[in-house]
């Protein structure tokens, strides 16, 4: 970090003595390409996951039937699951559900009102099962079908044009460019981490990628008003030094924001249970990517695009001299 006093640098005011910024600057900009290659590699990863893995998703999505099973003992799962396939079951998954001696089956299939009995008479035939409860058994309709898929893909892609126009508007375009990047760049290694290690994939999960992209973007847009301003206030041409101020002043908002919201998503994890541990996962994931990408991803591709104190400048109005008291640069 370097100790640098940018007073004699600011802009002189009508209105008054500028703000004077002592502060130390971060060099975040001299670790730019080696992030960006990181970011590449991510999304190599996650890409490649989805293409060899895929997502696995839950009954949200698929549809089938769901049996809850209640144990004496906890039982282990990879014995559970080689007892259904000794029984000849297929297309199933076994997974601990609250408490370890929960299990809970779920399968691709049609319901069958006797499927929950069937089965737990099926277990209990396997020697060293030990009495098996059943607790519920029920039919889950597919809530997601292709229609509403392909929809959905539209949708997204549709917010992130308005997201793009949006910022265009509010800052210049070449803004536009880094913040849909990072956008993207969060949501495929949040879906891409579910696919590397087949967490489930369910409606829950999807709301958290969405909570994401708001997450993200409004910590990207706080960072990019920084980044306005200081192009405007500082006599300053190197747009690497004002990225890095930039992020150095906002930098204390970014980890007071992150922690606290990581603190409240680590008590939804723990104490939450199964069905929230998805929702969970997905915002811890995003939040920190979200927060890396608007460090380094956005505020990077600014400076690939070269931009410079000229896209921030406003025009002067017609018989407006830049030194009267009128003019607000």
């Amino acid at each position: 970090m370097a100790n640098r006093d940018l007073s004699s640098d600011m802009n002189n005011s009508a209105a008054g003595d500028p703000p004077v910024f002592e502060e130390r600057v971060i060099p975040f900009m001299g670790l730019s390409k080696a992030a960006l290659i990181f970011s590449a590699l991510l999304i190599i990863i996650s890409i490649g996951a989805l293409a060899v893995r895929g997502l696995n998703l839950g009954l949200d999505f698929t549809g089938g039937s769901l049996v809850e099973l209640e144990y004496e003992q906890a039982p282990r799962v990879a014995e559970v699951r080689e007892a259904l396939e000794e029984k000849g079951y297929e297309s199933f998954v076994v997974q601990q559900f609250g408490t370890d001696t929960s299990i809970l089956v779920r399968l691709q299939q049609d319901f069958d009102q006797n499927l929950g009995t069937k089965i737990v008479t099926d277990l209990s035939s396997v020697e060293g099962m030990g009495n098996i409860e059943l607790k519920r058994s029920e039919f889950v309709g597919a809530q997601v079908g292709e229609e509403l898929k392909e929809q959905g893909g539209l949708g997204l892609l549709l917010a992130l044009a308005t997201i793009m126009v949006y910022i265009s508007f509010r800052f210049v375009f070449k803004f536009s460019i880094g913040a849909v990047v990072a956008l993207i760049h969060d949501v495929i290694i949040t879906i891409g981490a579910f696919a590397l290690f087949q967490w489930d994939f369910d409606l829950n999960v999807l709301a958290a990628v969405l909570a994401v992209i708001g997450y993200s973007l409004n910590d990207t847009i706080v960072v990019y008003d920084r980044i306005r301003e200081n192009f405007r206030a500082f006599r300053i041409e190197s747009s690497r030094e004002i990225i890095d101020i930039s992020l150095t002043q906002t930098l204390s908002r970014t980890i007071v924001t992150g922690l606290t919201t990581l603190l409240v998503l680590s008590a939804l994890y723990i104490f939450g249970g199964e069905a929230l541990q998805g929702f969970a996962t997905a915002l811890i994931i995003g939040i920190v990517i979200g927060t890396y990408s608007s460090i380094y991803v956005a505020s990077s591709l600014l400076l690939a695009t070269k931009v410079s104190k000229d896209d921030m400048m406003i025009p002067l109005k017609e018989g407006v001299d830049q030194d009267s008291p009128d003019y607000r640069p």
